[in-house]
């Protein structure tokens, strides 16, 4: 007899759609119809992986360097990201405590496996990337997500934190900078957050997976202020190997064993051609053109918002990192799965409906990323102006 689905507890119910994954399906199909889609959809650099890392991975290959490798990665690439923490932030890390994982997606996987239990709660900024909701609801446990608006910066406040803290509450987890919004937590607002954290003995996570690309002078890494917080970085976005699948976490030092414990069991290791390769994203040419790239997405950035505020939406003035524009489309609809699908089918133009992100406001907002080149965001523009004015 087949098994009955509880459509109140059975998890796997509760998993959303990635519907920026179906916007960017369908705009495929309709360029193998021989239509030119502007993709201003999708998270990913349009930048090809820089030839340094390219090279590093042929030579891996030819030095045959295809086995499994230790869970926690191999050893040169998590010096790399000791020195690389020291440089950057004038942290010292254990390089025991930052294991290598397949993307930032199975950093997350494993984090929430080893930090979350059936029946917790979890505060989550909303809007926040959809994944992060669906990783929490497979644990059997229960996102709470916080409303943050334009006014605050989309960053949830200490006032938040108390107001939707409940008593299954267990970890606070933050991203700066965020996606869909571009937002950052600055200096005082994350020491912040880390002491309500540790005051209430919540764990701290946060999602650093863009930073690199960012647009302020300071943007702290929460390991500055917190040795006990939880990280999750990329090699996808600033270092630019999307497709290659490769990430890191940083664990305090009492759960690294059990942390390579389930990275053996989830995924055994991360690609070791990829691991290979990555090691030339630290040299200083390699260093030199994502600085190029990231003033690259900055002369977008800039454009862009002034390009969509003429037109008359509603947006940040404060962009401060990531790829992204979250837009409020209020002065044309409040229905942004069907603003988002005319102007594909119609127009051409590909965004992401703020339905992916979250309950708060979504349906009013899109999410416009600055992934593709000048000409292309040119392009979209012009066909958002046609389209709507």
């Amino acid at each position: 007899m087949p098994r009955q689905i509880n459509e109140d507890t059975d998890p796997l119910l509760k998993i959303n759609p990635f519907r920026v994954m179906t916007v960017m399906a369908r705009a495929q199909e309709l360029e193998s119809q021989g239509l030119r889609i502007v993709h201003m959809e999708v998270g990913e650099p349009d930048f090809s992986t820089a030839a340094p890392i390219i090279e590093a991975g042929k030579r891996a290959l030819d030095a045959g360097l295809t086995h499994y490798t230790p869970a926690g990665g191999i050893t040169e690439l998590r010096d790399c990201l000791v020195a690389y923490y020291a440089e950057q932030y004038g942290v010292e890390v254990n390089r025991e405590r930052i294991l290598i994982t397949p993307g930032a997606s199975g950093g997350l996987g494993l984090l929430a496996n080893l930090l979350i239990r059936a029946g917790d709660g979890i505060l989550l900024s909303d809007p926040a990337y959809p994944c992060v909701r669906n990783f929490i609801h497979m644990m059997s446990a229960h996102p709470q997500l916080i409303p943050v608006g334009l006014s605050q910066n989309f960053q949830p406040t200490l006032q938040q934190l108390e107001q939707y803290c409940q008593s299954n509450t267990s970890g606070l987890w933050l991203a700066s900078p965020s996606n869909p919004t571009g937002t950052i937590l600055e200096r005082a607002e994350l020491k912040a957050a880390s002491d309500w954290a540790g005051d209430r003995e919540k764990h701290l996570l946060v999602d650093e997976i863009y930073h690199g690309l960012h647009y302020v002078d300071d943007l702290p890494s929460v390991l500055e202020l917190d040795q006990s917080a939880f990280v999750v970085n990329s090699f996808s976005k600033y270092f630019g190997m999307t497709g290659w699948r490769l990430g890191w976490i940083v664990v305090p030092e009492e759960y690294v064993a059990t942390a390579n414990i389930l990275a053996q069991n989830l995924y055994i290791s991360a690609s070791s051609i990829a691991q290979h390769a990555a090691l030339a994203a630290f040299q200083p040419e390699t260093r030199a053109i994502f600085e190029e790239r990231r003033l690259a997405f900055r002369r977008r950035r800039d454009f862009l918002a002034q390009a969509l505020k003429d037109i008359g939406f509603s947006l940040s003035d404060n962009i401060q990192g990531a790829f992204y524009v979250y837009v409020d489309i209020s002065r044309f609809s409040d229905d942004c799965e069907k603003f988002c699908h005319e102007l594909l089918e119609q127009h051409g133009v590909a965004l992401t409906p703020g339905t992916d992100f979250g309950d708060f406001e979504s349906s009013r907002h899109v999410r416009i990323a600055f992934t593709t080149d000048m000409e292309s965001l040119q392009l979209g523009i012009e066909r958002l102006r046609a389209a709507l004015l």
